[in-house]
């Protein structure tokens, strides 16, 4: 159902998806297609293509939602099939200009050089996450990683509204000075639309 401020939580959208309400896949494509079609775009550099791989992801979400299973937050699962099927759209194409002699094999080191990256700085920022103390841990996770609003987890916690505030602004100051001691921090900016695929709107807020 959606909130009541037009606004949904990844619970309450993946809820509708698996309902296959109408509104919650407008709201999906509203505000998830145009930073996915991005994202895509940084690996196959050519927007319809972008757009297409970006559609077949929309399309297979909806033919199995009602047997899907996602393990991560919704964001996180669809910018990973979207890199999914980007790269395999790359080894196609290559194999297709190979196959035609066209022009020379291009070498996928600079993709491979940027998930590695990305992939260093998520087990980093997860690692800071994990040795956070045990409440403000749970918060973080409960906020930045399922989406849940503030005061909702408050309510969930039995504790006040301030606290949780309190409680996520420390967790983004440790993984904020822990990313600049290991000399992460630079990376935000290089890799931030990659980086949402793992870890969602938490980088907003570390480089905010």
């Amino acid at each position: 159902m959606k909130s009541i401020n037009n606004e949904w939580t990844e619970q309450e959208l993946l809820r509708g998806i698996t309902d296959g309400t109408e509104s919650a896949f407008r709201y999906l494509f509203d505000n998830y297609y145009p930073m996915l079609v991005a994202f895509a775009n940084r690996f196959v550099e050519d927007l319809d293509s972008s757009r297409n791989i970006v559609q077949d992801v929309l399309v297979n979400l909806y033919d199995k939602r009602k047997t899907i299973h996602i393990h991560t937050s919704l964001k996180a699962h669809l910018f990973q099939s979207v890199r999914n099927r980007a790269l395999n759209h790359i080894k196609k194409e290559k194999m297709e200009r190979e196959h035609h002699g066209r022009i020379k094999y291009e070498s996928e080191e600079v993709v491979n050089e940027e998930l590695l990256a990305v992939s260093e700085l998520e087990g980093r920022i997860n690692k800071v996450v994990n040795e956070l103390p045990p409440q403000c841990r749970k918060i973080f996770i409960m906020s930045r990683q399922e989406g849940i609003p503030n005061a909702d987890i408050a309510k969930q916690l039995s504790i006040s509204k301030r606290t949780v505030e309190t409680q996520i602004s420390n967790a983004l100051k440790r993984i904020r000075s822990d990313l600049k001691k290991h000399g992460y921090l630079p990376l935000l900016g290089c890799f931030l639309i990659s980086i949402l695929s793992a870890v969602n709107s938490l980088f907003n807020s570390l480089v905010g």
